[in-house]
């Protein structure tokens, strides 16, 4: 299978964060110390009003992205075509630096679990993923970037691992990759390998944008990605080996419960700008 569209997605460096609406005001009211904002394109899809104003408004003064948490690309029917239509209208208002989702799939038809549910990591999957994803593509008209969420089970069935599944993934259909340094490290434990195993198989090329975010504690010695407190010491130690593989890329914090106040998540920001300055 050969990749239908030919754009490519020129590497930005410098260091975001998800733009919530606990911070809106903050983003509007004075210049903030990021480099771009990343957005939840579900919650601005379709809607006018006072979100979309606001996330216009915020456009003005940052570069953004857009990251997807819906397209189910993992699933057997493939990608719903009224939600890439509506996804290439948003992109289209936004002139965003890219967009992304994930390596999962999130439900059947109508019926979305609001979660990113895992895929067995066979060739069989991987030809069904790599079809939806060059579908989803060619109609959004620009490459994609594809994310490595959390895992907490796997699959009897897989044949390969979850880093040369990506790495066959981004040969195949000329996706880009988001590495979630964090996700990467909960999946890790979860599933007792080296994660400096997973980062090195990675091909450098395709990152164009690195995750961070904390976890939790789960049950029977598992780690839960909730997104929820600061970024954990394991994973900035995993970061800065992240930063010696692939260079300067896009780097977020995430936070998605929980939420601080906007100051200390830039003092969190201002972490990862010192890590990616380690020394070799």
């Amino acid at each position: 299978m050969l990749p239908t569209m030919n754009q490519t997605i020129d590497p930005f460096t410098g260091f975001g964060l998800g733009l919530r609406k606990e911070h809106h005001a903050d983003f509007l009211a004075e210049q903030q110390p990021v480099d771009f904002v990343e957005i939840i394109s579900e919650n601005f899809m379709a809607c006018g009003g006072r979100p979309l104003a606001t996330l216009r408004a915020v456009r003005e003064r940052y570069p953004v992205i857009m990251h997807g948490v819906s397209m189910s690309l993992g699933s057997a029917r493939g990608p719903d075509r009224a939600y890439l239509a509506e996804l290439k209208a948003l992109a289209r208002q936004i002139d965003p630096l890219w967009l992304s989702d994930h390596l999962c799939w999130t439900g059947i038809d109508a019926h979305n679990s609001h979660d990113l549910l895992p895929l067995p990591y066979t060739e069989e999957a991987l030809d069904r993923f790599c079809a939806n994803l060059t579908f989803a593509q060619d109609v959004l008209e620009r490459p994609l970037l594809i994310e490595n969420p959390s895992s907490y089970v796997s699959f009897a069935e897989s044949t390969m691992t979850e880093w040369e599944f990506l790495a066959a993934m981004a040969e195949r259909t000329g996706c880009y990759l988001l590495l979630d340094v964090n996700n990467v490290y909960v999946t890790s434990v979860n599933h007792r390998f080296d994660p400096a195993a997973f980062l090195q198989a990675i091909p450098p090329d395709r990152v164009r944008q690195i995750h961070l975010a904390g976890h939790s504690a789960g049950p029977e010695s598992m780690l839960i990605d909730t997104h929820d407190a600061a970024v954990r010491a394991e994973v900035w130690e995993l970061y800065a080996q992240a930063v010696r593989l692939f260079g300067p890329c896009a780097t977020m914090i995430e936070r998605d419960d929980a939420i601080p106040p906007l100051a200390e998540l830039l003092a969190e920001l201002d972490q990862a700008r010192s890590a990616a300055r380690l020394p070799a």
